[in-house]
């Protein structure tokens, strides 16, 4: 998608945002296609939206002035991480960690993703970040194929209890800064 342009959100970005993670789970329910195993009204929420929002972590991807897709990238790392073998073992502001890039279902397939990851390469550079982290559902094989695409590292697996909602095992990637 030549056109997508990817910014900070905004409060009138909410409601898109929103509509974009029940579409995401609408989806996995009609198609039975399930990759995310994210519960519907129990994350992602409107909450978590407006939570990153105002943390100014969240962005999103518009494209003819309308938002298609989203992601937060902070450096708050789940304790989970702990159980992780990273490639290196830096903390804090040295890790962005991105989470819940979600694109809209109708616009699957047209290389967004691609373009959120490459989006978040060049901000941990700009940030001075040394690394960057993420993990995904186990049964996300479409997005683990894109991070390794992308040059990032498989470093394991761990069973997270996701907000104290959910227990899932996710798999955990993560790429040098760089190349450092």
């Amino acid at each position: 998608m030549e056109n997508l342009i990817i910014r900070k959100a905004v409060e009138t970005d909410i409601d898109s945002v929103e509509k974009i993670y029940e579409a995401v789970l609408d989806n996995e329910e009609q198609t039975g296609k399930v990759y995310t195993n994210w519960k519907k009204g129990l994350y992602p929420t409107r909450t978590d939206a407006e939570n990153a929002m105002a943390a100014g972590t969240l962005y999103v991807g518009e494209a003819d002035g309308k938002v298609i897709a989203c992601v937060n990238l902070n450096h708050i790392q789940p304790p989970e991480y702990s159980k992780i073998n990273w490639s290196t073992e830096e903390e804090g502001d040295e890790v962005l960690d991105m989470n819940n890039l979600c694109i809209a279902p109708q616009y699957a397939g047209m290389k967004i993703g691609q373009k959120f990851v490459s989006f978040t390469d060049r901000l941990a550079a700009e940030l001075g970040c040394k690394t960057i982290r993420l993990d995904t559902y186990e049964g996300n094989i479409p997005a683990a194929s894109l991070y390794k695409r992308q040059g990032y590292t498989y470093v394991g697996s761990a069973e997270f209890n996701f907000q104290n909602v959910i227990m899932e095992t996710l798999i955990c990637f993560d790429k040098m800064v760089g190349g450092n």
